[in-house]
């Protein structure tokens, strides 16, 4: 016997509907979220389950696979099987057309959906902990490099507003010595007052070179006259420039803080060496490509499946007689991203890489398609390296592309 449990969760609840393997409603809840809502869910999943019966014949459907939640169902053995709310949605249209919808309602699509189609699903696999944890502080990590690109976006467009010559001397608003210097003189009067001797100490201190040329330059760019705004504009709007500073200076170093916490962890993994070893991964990258893939062994059945589930891979759309294949659009961001960013890495480490890259380029593919196709080149390789427990090796990885190319 089976039981499938759709799960619509909230922040502080959980609608379940429980049904039998055909279809028929045994039970339904509204569940608080945390220690009390999980006990009353085992609960009521062992009014409809024999004594001897195993977690596994739990089959649940969650629009989630992060939280303590989740985690707690996959732990008490059942299978969870993270549904995408696109999934959800459509499932929805197909069992009615009324457009009504309900906390209950999700949770009779999910059971259902569970039950006739879990073999379609995505189980949510058991990633170590440790994975886990990498995970977290990577995310995070990313999380405060963007927030320093955004308050870097903002201060260039604040200056651009009222002090525009303050761009013309610092092209790179993110270097030590442009954010020293804009701190101490914000505004155009204070900044065209800076001595030669105050601009070199800051060039000195970010280990600049030729640092009488630089600050000759810097000093005429603020001294040459520009447009400006009123007084009170330029006052507000160099007290803004002045917090923002504060906080990129603050951002900077939480993400050196968490840097040295996402090397750390990372190192503790038995895979590091394995992640190392692949062309264009470092220990923040390798770090990021394992916390986004995870390292549940049962989770990709094939290089395909881990190609597809990175969104390296091409995708196909035929129907009738128009074939048309093109780059996949939904996947996960980060891992696109940081898989991405080693192939561009992978073309300096690695010359099989590079040999791979330019004969895509000669045969007129551009440059971001060449570069998603070594992507997805490499995601087979890590798989292989992942699944035989071996290291990377370069001549074996390109032999069988060498051969065809000779």
């Amino acid at each position: 016997m089976e039981l499938f449990v759709g799960d619509d969760w909230a922040s502080d609840h959980h609608d379940v509907e429980i049904q039998d393997q055909t279809g028929r409603r045994l039970g339904k809840a509204r569940l608080p979220e945390g220690v009390e809502g999980i006990a009353r869910l085992h609960g009521l999943l062992a009014r409809f389950l024999p004594e001897d019966a195993d977690p596994s014949q739990v089959l649940i459907g969650i629009e989630t696979d992060r939280g303590p939640w989740p985690a707690a169902l996959v732990a008490a053995g059942y299978r969870v099987f993270a549904v995408n709310p696109r999934q959800s949605a459509r499932a929805r249209d197909r069992l009615g057309v009324s457009g009504a919808k309900s906390d209950a309602g999700d949770a009779h699509v999910l059971a259902d959906l569970v039950r006739t189609d879990a073999h379609q699903l995505l189980e949510v696999a058991g990633d170590s902990d440790l994975a886990d944890g990498v995970q977290g502080l990577t995310r995070a990590h990313q999380a405060l490099i963007w927030d320093k690109t955004r308050h870097v976006l903002r201060l260039r467009a604040t200056l651009r507003d009222y002090f525009p010559a303050a761009l013309e001397a610092f092209p790179e608003l993110t270097e030590p010595e442009a954010l020293e210097l804009l701190s101490k003189a914000p505004d155009p009067d204070r900044a065209a007052r800076l001595s030669r001797k105050q601009i070199s100490a800051a060039l000195t201190r970010a280990r600049r070179r030729d640092i009488e040329g630089k600050a000759a330059a810097i000093q005429a760019a603020l001294r040459a006259p520009a447009l400006g705004r009123g007084p009170v504009l330029t006052t507000a709007s160099a007290a803004i420039t002045r917090s923002l500073i504060t906080v990129i200076h603050a951002l900077a170093g939480e993400i050196s803080t968490l840097e040295n916490e996402v090397k750390a962890s990372f190192g503790q993994h038995p895979d590091t060496e394995i992640y190392l070893s692949q062309p264009g991964l470092g220990q923040i990258l390798g770090a990021r490509v394992l916390a986004e893939f995870g390292d549940d062994t049962t989770r990709y059945t094939s290089a395909k499946a881990r190609k597809n589930y990175a969104g390296t891979s091409p995708l196909t759309i035929a129907s009738g007689r128009k074939t048309t294949v093109r780059a996949r659009y939904v996947h996960n961001d980060r891992l696109l991203d940081a898989l991405t960013r080693q192939a561009q890495s992978a073309l300096r480490a690695s010359p099989g890489a590079r040999a791979y890259y330019d004969t895509l380029r000669a045969r007129g593919v551009g440059h971001q398609a060449a570069l998603r196709q070594l992507a997805n080149r490499l995601v087979g390789l890590l798989h292989g390296c992942l699944k035989t427990h071996t290291r990377y090796n370069e001549t074996t990885a390109w032999a069988h592309h060498n051969t065809i190319a000779a």
